[in-house]
């Protein structure tokens, strides 16, 4: 029975028994962490044998010595790598250090300070950022950073809401987009061709328009069925628009999130403007650790035998989480949540006004969720519904433990908000 069918004292009596179960876990004492997307400590060990000096001792000197200084675009066996798993030329690509983030961060950092193309944006006023929500919130962190004012744009099942990008770019203040395009974070939508292709053609009032394309999730699939996405910066160059899309991906959830590798794809003019500024910035980055990399992955198949594996760990996780949310919630028409085919997370939207109340409820009781409102900028979610989920670190046991607790407690906040 839904909630919103049932009487004060059927509602009273089933509180009653909520509470009860509710304080039974608050006495076990739990510390469950559901807080971040983080890779388990399994899917951590696919990797080992990129810590053996093995993997690399017979290349780092066929060529460069890649313990030296140099080679600031990176080394070409990792470009070549991702040139095959993208289908770009490795002229296109430039190689980082471990960190996606820190790529976004200093691309917005060298617009804010020199600009992409025209005036620092520093110098103009009211720069705007499009966001699709709900989103990520380490992209909004870095726009409230430099003090960028951010335009909420919703998701749509097939991607961001394009008749309102569509009027947003018509203002010159608006410089750019922030993308999760396949697997999104937090709701596990790929953008269909439609949204990609009217991506490609905008035709922004600012000609610094920049579309972040950050494609964390490209190859991480959760079974057979898969999503497929059209490529951002090939879709844009057949509309004269090479210069829009910045592609960022890495290997963070591929091998070592703290140790791994992130690069970048554009046009030749965005990548003779970073690598100018790179040229002050660093020496180069890891070179070995690229190689290590390179050699462990090998090719296009050899990623897709690798995130195989990560599949057959995280896949089992995903199942437990929707199959508990379906259990324990479908009946009662206080909650809606995706199911997503690839990527980390399981966005779950409560009744108006309890995601907040959900969220402190679970801490109270040991189980650390994302903090409610951070999926929207300002950690200002206008609903107080959408909640972020984030299966994947925690060992199966723990995961049933903490989802049986969070039913519990979106039920307990849905309850409150219909009996006051």
């Amino acid at each position: 029975m839904k909630f919103q069918d049932m009487t004060k004292t059927q509602m009273a009596e089933l509180k009653k028994n909520l509470l009860s179960q509710y304080q039974a876990f608050k006495a076990k004492g739990l510390k469950l962490d559901m807080s971040r997307g983080k890779p388990g400590a399994k899917q951590l060990d696919l990797s080992l044998s990129l810590l053996h000096f093995e993997n690399i001792e017979n290349d780092y000197m066929k060529g460069p010595d890649y313990r030296n200084y140099g080679l600031l675009e990176g080394i070409d066996e990792f470009r070549n790598l991702y040139a095959e798993i993208l289908g770009y030329d490795p002229s296109d690509i430039l190689v980082f250090g471990n960190s996606s983030l820190n790529v976004m961060y200093d691309y917005i950092s060298q617009c804010v300070t020199h600009g992409s193309g025209g005036e620092p944006w520093l110098l103009q006023k009211d720069v705007k950022f499009i966001c699709p929500v709900p989103g990520y919130d380490r992209h909004f962190a870095i726009l409230e950073h430099f003090g960028i004012k951010m335009l909420n744009v919703p998701m749509k099942n097939d991607g961001p809401d394009m008749d309102l990008i569509e009027e947003h770019v018509k203002d010159p203040s608006v410089k750019g987009i922030f993308c999760v395009p396949q697997y999104s974070n937090p709701d596990g939508i790929t953008y269909n061709a439609d949204v990609v292709e009217r991506l490609s053609r905008l035709k922004p009032a600012a000609d610094d328009f920049r579309i972040i394309w950050d494609n964390a999730y490209n190859v991480h699939h959760l079974g057979e069925e898969q999503d497929s996405l059209p490529s951002i910066l090939q879709e844009c160059s057949k509309h004269g628009n090479q210069d829009l899309p910045i592609e960022i991906l890495s290997t963070s959830k591929i091998t070592f999130p703290g140790a791994g590798v992130a690069l970048l794809a554009a046009s030749k003019n965005n990548i003779e403007a970073i690598k100018k500024r790179m040229s002050i910035q660093t020496i180069g980055h890891d070179k070995l650790n690229q190689l290590r990399h390179a050699n462990f992955i090998g090719d296009a198949r050899g990623l897709k035998e690798h995130m195989k594996k990560h599949a057959e760990i995280l896949a089992p996780k995903f199942e437990l989480v929707l199959g508990i949310l379906d259990e324990e919630l479908s009946e009662f028409g206080i909650a809606q949540w995706n199911e997503p085919r690839g990527g980390y997370f399981i966005s779950l939207n409560t009744m108006e006004g309890c995601a907040k109340r959900t969220v402190q409820l679970c801490k109270e009781a040991g189980a650390t969720l994302t903090p409610a409102g951070a999926t929207f900028p300002y950690g200002k979610d206008p609903k107080d519904s959408n909640i972020r989920l984030a299966p994947t670190f925690p060992p199966l046991e723990e995961l049933g433990k903490a989802m049986e607790l969070f039913c519990i407690c979106v039920k307990l906040a849905a309850l409150e908000k219909l009996m006051a």
